[in-house]
């Protein structure tokens, strides 16, 4: 089976590729914002889109034009590549997959892609205009090649991304099969018994995040100790990110080793933030990501996921006998089904469910 994979390492360049990459950065997103803008404009007055063909030459006519040749100080392919972002943007909008495509900002974490002509030796990356950077290879290139991304954090660091595809032999996958139920008290209940404590880490780490936020409101714009501020508060949200997805990833890993079928929820996280009371601590949970990675953890490994349905009641069915209890509330963690009075764990008991309604699902396929 034919796979992409992304392979991120990092780079360390010194001042003079930095300021090179800097004009790779700011230029691209010039292209980025002006190609939009056109767009725009050209849909306001003619009521029709502007092709990805007519925006990568209005890049061509801008390099001969007084007061916007100094785009020629960046990469050509790097400023066609953000026209074909705009093109993306737009489709992924009109399929539903996204938002309006919205303007960059140099405040933003800043990527530049390279589809071609760069080159990896032992210890550097070579990236046209900017030259042979340090990179730290934590782990060998695999397969083919396809493009590479420069990315610079609010931190200060770079990265580079190098998608490649690769040839794999799926492995037969001899695991149990478990569904699992997410939740807040707990992060995810299994049907084995198995509870996985909730981090929390964005409560853990508020009163700091908010100290420091508090600080850099202030400082003064454009000041020296206004940008250590930013600083500051950029690498406390850089490690409460790092945190989550260090724990997601372990999290979503174990359960792809050990399980070769994984029945879960559909979740509509974006209508349960409407929720004000739970808002924070479902966005600091990462259900869409965790799924995302158990689908294609599971797929390399040569086991499968199955999400149920939006609406299956999962907490309120008792497993053993299918009554559904209408009258459950969020604030029931146990309760005993009036028909064959049973004593059940909301969570284990909803667990159970998935994996019952996944694996019928499975077999109606």
């Amino acid at each position: 089976m034919l796979i992409q994979k992304g392979m991120k390492y990092r780079i360390y360049p010194n001042k003079e590729q930095q300021q090179k990459l800097a004009i790779q950065f700011g230029h691209a997103r010039f292209v980025y914002n002006s190609t939009l803008a056109a767009r725009k404009t050209h849909y306001k007055e003619t009521g029709k889109g502007l092709s990805c063909f007519d925006s990568t030459k209005m890049i061509v006519v801008a390099k001969k034009e007084i007061g916007t040749d100094w785009l020629t100080q960046a990469d050509s392919q790097v400023l066609q590549q953000k026209a074909r972002d705009v093109d993306t943007a737009y489709r992924n909008f009109f399929r539903g997959l996204a938002g309006y495509p919205s303007f960059k900002s140099k405040h933003d974490k800043q990527t530049i892609r390279y589809p071609q002509r760069v080159k990896f030796n032992a210890g550097s990356t070579y990236l046209p205009k900017v030259g042979h950077v340090k990179t730290q290879f934590h782990r060998p290139l695999e397969g083919t090649q396809k493009s590479t991304t420069v990315s610079k954090t609010k931190t200060g660091k770079y990265f580079i991304s190098v998608l490649c595809e690769i040839e794999m032999v799926v492995p037969e996958h001899a695991g149990a099969s478990i569904g699992i139920d997410l939740g807040l008290s707990h992060f995810y209940i299994g049907s084995d018994g198995k509870k996985v404590a909730h981090p929390k880490l964005l409560r853990a780490a508020e009163r700091e995040v908010k100290i420091a936020q508090r600080k850099l409101s202030k400082k003064k714009k454009g000041s020296a100790n206004r940008e250590k501020a930013r600083l500051r508060l950029a690498l406390k949200h850089e490690r409460l990110a790092n945190a989550r997805k260090d724990f997601l990833h372990k999290q979503s890993a174990h359960l792809t080793d050990q399980f070769s079928f994984i029945g879960t929820e559909s979740l509509r996280v974006k209508n349960m933030l409407k929720n004000h009371c739970l808002a924070k601590s479902i966005a600091d949970s990462g259900w869409s990501e965790f799924v995302r990675q158990l689908e294609y953890k599971s797929v390399k490994k040569g086991g499968s996921v199955f999400k149920i349905g939006t609406f299956f009641p999962s907490s309120k069915k008792c497993n053993p006998c299918g009554y559904i209890n209408k009258e459950l509330k969020l604030s029931d963690r146990y309760w005993v089904c009036p028909i064959c009075h049973t004593k059940l764990d909301r969570d284990l008991n909803a667990a159970d469910n998935v994996l019952e309604e996944a694996t019928a699902g499975v077999a109606e396929c």
